[in-house]
C-alpha cells in the first residue's frame, strides 16, 4: 500500500480564498525558554498559528454552505463522507475562468481507464495547484465546475468530491452554482488539494478527516491517498 499525501503545506503567506483570514504562524515557546524549568536537561518547543477554517486543505461544512441554522457544523458531519473509494479524473484541459459542464465530464470520464461508480468521492485534477502553487494567479487561473456539471454530481451519485484549486466553481461566477447545488442536496467538498496529478486517472481509497473543531465551517485536513 502507498501513501500519497493530497494536502498542502500550511505556513505564513500561502494563498487562501479571497477575504478568508490569512495563516499566521510563530514561535510560541523555545528550547531556550524552557530549559530553565527542568534539572534534566529536557527543553521542549511549540509552535503557535491562526487558521481560517476554510484557508488550507480543507472540506467544507454544510453550516458554511447553508444559512439554515440547522446546517451541520464540522465535528457533526458523517465521517463516512469523509473516507472511502475515490477516482480522480483530468480536467487540465480547460481554459481558466471557463465553465466545465456535464457534456465535459462525460467525455472526461470516456476517456479515463476508471469509471465513476455511485457512492464514489470524485476528486477533480485541474493542475491549478501544480502550476501557480505560491503565486497569486493560484486565486483565479482555473476553470470551475459549471451548472450542469454541478448536476452531473448529483445525478452519478457521488459522495463527496474535490479539487486542487480554491473553490471548484469558476472564479469568475458571481452566482457559484456548484456551491448552491452542495447546499441543496447536502454534498461537500474538498478544496485546496495537492498532488492530484499522481492520482489522476486512478481508483484509490481516499481518507480525508477534518479537525474536530466544534462550531466550526469547514475543517482543515491531512487528505491521504491510499492506492494500491
Amino acid at each position: 500500500m502507498q501513501l500519497i499525501d493530497l494536502s498542502q503545506d500550511i505556513y505564513e503567506g500561502m494563498k487562501v480564498y479571497p477575504g478568508h483570514l490569512k495563516t499566521v504562524q510563530f514561535d510560541h515557546a523555545t528550547h531556550e525558554e524552557t530549559a530553565p524549568r527542568f534539572d534534566s536537561g529536557f527543553s521542549f518547543q511549540t509552535t503557535g498559528f491562526m487558521l481560517n477554517d476554510n484557508g488550507p486543505t480543507h472540506v467544507d461544512s454544510f453550516s458554511h454552505l447553508d444559512p439554515d441554522p440547522s446546517a451541520e457544523t464540522i465535528e457533526k458531519m458523517s465521517l463516512e463522507l469523509f473516507y472511502g473509494t475515490a477516482v480522480c479524473l483530468d480536467v487540465t484541459e480547460f481554459k481558466p475562468q471557463t465553465d466545465i459542464t456535464a457534456e465535459d465530464l462525460d467525455r472526461v470520464v470516456d476517456a479515463s481507464p476508471v469509471d465513476v461508480q455511485r457512492g464514489d468521492i470524485v476528486l477533480f485534477h485541474t493542475a491549478t495547484w501544480n502550476r501557480y502553487n505560491g503565486d497569486k494567479r493560484y486565486l483565479s487561473e482555473f476553470a470551475g465546475l459549471g451548472a450542469s456539471a454541478s448536476e452531473w454530481i448529483v445525478e452519478r451519485g457521488i459522495k463527496t468530491f474535490g479539487v486542487d484549486s480554491p473553490t471548484p466553481d469558476n472564479p469568475a461566477s458571481t452566482s457559484y452554482p456548484c456551491h448552491m447545488m452542495c447546499r441543496r442536496e447536502h454534498i461537500t467538498h474538498y478544496e485546496n488539494l495537492a498532488n492530484l496529478d499522481k492520482v489522476v486517472n486512478t481508483r484509490f481509497t481516499f481518507v480525508g478527516f477534518p479537525l474536530k473543531l466544534q462550531g466550526a465551517h469547514g475543517g482543515p485536513t491531512r487528505a491521504v491517498a491510499l492506492v494500491g
